[in-house]
């Protein structure tokens, strides 16, 4: 019996609306595919012949994709890292990278999966970190080559040729980027040449009637005022206290002062007895500035030295959420403190 058209017609219908479906999905897995590709393969953007890459410890491959999608140096981020999880899997490796023109995506991604490719290690000294703390942070750096780290300290400004005899708060907290095999010497010579700039630029444009004999004590300040807020919008407030304090014969009455000068003995509570023991360092005892810096301040702090605000506050107390607060009377500093004491208690 012959087969009518329409029959033939309905027999076809199923494998048409079949390969329909798989087609768009061929067409769109091309697509992706093409996309992936070309993200791979686009040179990475480079001024100049090479520029350096700094990955830093704790990184992660989906962070840096993220920060240079942000920068407009690669396209569908999410493509990137579906292919980095399949690939390539290693965690990135902490250092220094140089990124040669011409180089793609992809090559940037297996360079910086292999810590051999690092042509520069980093040193990131922090805001407030002391000097002992640097040093520390110098030896235990297999990278860079101990000739001078376990002297004593004024031995080691002398081979340094630093003409102080304390080293504390002379040399810059910055990121520090040094080649394999670096001297202890040219690191330390470099922060402490960013250090002087820095102080020296903030010297010549200080503000008038500042209580300081010369920019050595300014320092000093900044390294108090480092040390007593972490917030910047703070940094100018905290100064003008301190700054009002010596300028009315009133001691600076500051904890981190005295943190310093206990030393070793410093294990994380400060009590009473501390505060009433004389040290050169404690300011409760000791009238005017402490002999030396407490810590390395950086030029934000070292600016606020140079500048304090203009308020009549002579006091001040954390909150307890991060903050201070300022006062200009005893009566409104005593209030503080008990709001303080509160927020304590009802933790």
């Amino acid at each position: 019996m012959p087969v009518s058209k329409s029959k033939k017609n309905a027999k076809k219908t199923p494998a048409i609306q079949l390969k329909a479906p798989l087609l768009i999905v061929a067409a769109f897995v091309t697509v992706i595919l093409i996309v992936l590709w070309s993200s791979l393969f686009k040179s990475y953007p480079v001024q100049g012949q090479k520029q350096m890459l700094a990955i830093a410890q704790g990184d992660t491959y989906s962070g840096l994709i993220d920060r240079l999608n942000k920068e407009n140096k690669v396209h569908f981020p999410i493509l990137l890292k579906l292919y980095q999880k399949l690939v390539i899997r290693d965690t990135l490796k902490a250092g220094v990278y140089e990124i040669r023109q011409g180089m793609s995506f992809r090559q940037v991604l297996s360079l910086i999966s292999n810590a051999e490719n690092a042509q520069m290690n980093r040193i990131l000294v922090i805001e407030g970190t002391t000097f002992k703390q640097l040093i520390h942070s110098l030896k235990k750096d297999p990278l860079v080559k101990n000739t001078l780290l376990d002297l004593p300290y004024p031995e080691m400004l002398k081979e340094l040729g630093i003409p102080y005899t304390h080293p504390e708060g002379l040399f810059a907290p910055d990121t520090y980027f040094f080649s394999k095999g670096e001297t202890d010497r040219k690191i330390l010579t470099d922060l402490y040449q960013r250090q002087m700039k820095a102080l020296d630029q903030a010297w010549q444009n200080r503000a008038a009637d500042l209580p300081y004999q010369d920019k050595y004590q300014a320092l000093i300040m900044a390294s108090i005022i480092e040390k007593e807020t972490s917030l910047d919008s703070e940094l100018q407030q905290v100064s003008g206290v301190f700054v009002r304090r010596l300028q009315q014969g009133m001691r600076l009455q500051t904890d981190p002062t005295v943190i310093y000068g206990m030393g070793d003995k410093y294990q994380g509570n400060i009590s009473r007895e501390d505060l009433r023991t004389p040290t050169p360092y404690n300011t409760y005892t000791q009238a005017g500035l402490p002999p030396t810096p407490i810590a390395l301040p950086g030029k934000k702090a070292i600016e606020a030295a140079m500048h304090p605000d203009n308020s009549t506050n002579i006091y001040f107390v954390a909150t307890g959420n991060g903050g201070h607060k300022f006062s200009a009377t005893l009566e409104q500093h005593n209030r503080a403190v008990q709001e303080y004491l509160s927020v304590l208690k009802n933790r």
